[in-house]
């Protein structure tokens, strides 16, 4: 598919209603940003020869979030109402930085990079007791996120290619990078 394609040129592939403004927004962007196939390739060749050049600090990091003082402790603070669930952000911080230093030619996806910012960056205060859910919950969030995406890259650096077919999680993995 040409990149470089408008929503008002895919008039056939589109639903009966016109779209909104906002949707129409949203394919223009999403068709600005696809990665042409042989660009897509490279990335992800380079991508894996990185999980594998970094495979010691990715499995320190996982074995980091799966320590019982790091993955049960945080949720358990975050049952038992207790500020030091808060944390959980500097390990998410930590895993992030390492999933940004994996392909730094690319951002990380939108969804992922918005689950962490509403899971990070957070101080405790007193009047978050008054809404403990809303306040801390996002932070466990961005922290399972980051967590499997570490667990992702751990699990499939060893291959000797990128997979096909491909397994789920190697897929969930791609579109970090948005390349999927």
């Amino acid at each position: 598919m040409d990149t470089d394609r408008k929503a008002d040129d895919l008039s056939e592939l589109l639903p009966d209603r016109p779209l909104t403004p906002e949707q129409k927004e949203r394919l223009n962007q999403a068709l600005a940003e696809m990665v042409p196939i042989e660009e897509r390739r490279r990335l992800e060749l380079l991508l894996l020869v990185r999980m594998k050049q970094h495979k010691g600090e990715l499995e320190k990091m996982l074995k980091i979030m799966n320590d019982h003082w790091t993955y049960e402790d945080h949720f358990y603070r975050f049952y038992h109402c207790s500020f030091k669930v808060y944390s959980a952000q500097n390990t998410t911080e930590q895993a992030v930085k390492l999933l940004r230093h994996l392909l730094p030619e690319r951002g990380l996806n939108k969804m992922f990079e918005q689950i962490v910012r509403e899971g990070t960056g957070k101080e405790f205060q007193f009047e978050h007791n008054q809404q403990w859910e809303h306040h801390t919950r996002p932070m466990l969030e961005a922290f399972s996120h980051a967590k499997f995406m570490v667990e992702m890259a751990v699990r499939y650096a060893d291959l000797p290619a990128p997979p096909q077919p491909m397994p789920s999680g190697w897929a969930a993995f791609l579109y970090l990078y948005d390349l999927r």
